[in-house]
């Protein structure tokens, strides 16, 4: 890698360069990110030490956190740095080592998302054999097959990425390293990281959604045909739109095709969205709308004992 890459340092241009902008988006950033950390870890912290939530929902939600706090941080200290020095270099390794935890994780939390979706489908469908199929072990194996597949499909890019030559501008388009705005840069031929970003990547974005998307349209069937109480329909209702509401932010956001001339600029846009904001709305979604959870925050907040 080091005999074939003259460019050993990146320049990330960041979102913006109107010195006005840059504090205000400081505040807002920061205040975003601290929202991110302690909302979820307050529901780690929550689902750990409650005994009643210690269920295959709530075990993948533990999960969903963890996946939110370190996505953030994958990229939001370094946008905040950028805000308060300007132009912030990136070394080499540092920049493949940012690309390959970004496409980990993110990748982990939409394969996540669609098991999660499975044991609502489970849990709702077929509740006589719910803790028999989402038995302790498999909810482990589950979220150990989400993990090691975005693991494996983050290094699938990374391998890629590092046998680019690289020897001409380093000024990259973008608040962190990620596959397009690197291989703009490239003097090798990129196609085949564009084609496997094409096809795999969006198959792992896509495929959850659409996994997801009918099992939701197959509960609410359910739920109409076979649950009379309504009770009954309130609360599986309830989790099922906390979970589209999730996982719907990032796709519309990511997946509507820019106009013309405005790639770049919808590409970071897109990227804030499910980088950014969907973590901070993640555990407000689910304790706003999770009687269960609620209560358990209550109970350690504001518990005499």
């Amino acid at each position: 890698m080091d005999n074939q890459t003259e460019v050993r340092k990146f320049i990330l241009l960041g979102l913006t360069s109107l010195q006005g902008l840059q504090k205000f988006l400081f505040m807002l950033f920061l205040l975003l990110y601290l929202s991110t950390l302690l909302g979820n870890m307050a529901i780690m912290i929550v689902v750990i030490c409650e005994p009643r939530l210690h269920t295959p929902m709530y075990f993948f939600l533990c999960n969903l956190s963890c996946l939110d706090i370190f996505f953030s941080t994958v990229t939001v200290p370094k946008v905040l740095a950028g805000f308060l020095l300007g132009h912030q270099g990136i070394s080499y390794t540092g920049c493949l080592s940012q690309l390959h935890f970004f496409h980990f994780l993110g990748s982990s939390e939409a394969l996540l998302l669609a098991v999660m979706a499975y044991d609502r489908y489970v849990a709702i469908c077929n509740p006589l054999r719910y803790t028999l199929i989402m038995s302790p072990r498999a909810c482990l194996q589950l979220a150990v097959a989400t993990w090691a597949a975005g693991f494996l499909h983050a290094l699938m890019h990374t391998v890629m990425t590092s046998r680019l030559h690289f020897c001409g501008p380093n000024h990259i388009q973008h608040f962190f390293c990620d596959i397009k705005p690197l291989v703009r840069l490239a003097c090798s031929s990129s196609q085949l990281n564009l084609n496997l970003l094409n096809i795999i990547t969006g198959s792992i974005a896509i495929g959850p959604f659409v996994f997801t998307l009918f099992s939701y349209l197959y509960i609410f069937s359910f739920l109409r045909l076979k649950v009379q109480s309504k009770e009954g329909r309130r609360k599986a209702f309830s989790t099922c739109i906390s979970h589209l509401t999730v996982l719907y932010v990032p796709v519309i956001f990511n997946y509507v095709p820019p106009s013309s001339g405005s790639s770049a600029s919808w590409t970071m846009i897109a990227t804030l969205m499910y980088n950014v904001v969907t973590p901070v709305l993640n555990p407000l979604i689910y304790t706003l709308r999770n009687v269960e959870v609620k209560r358990a925050l209550k109970k350690r907040l504001f518990s005499r004992e």
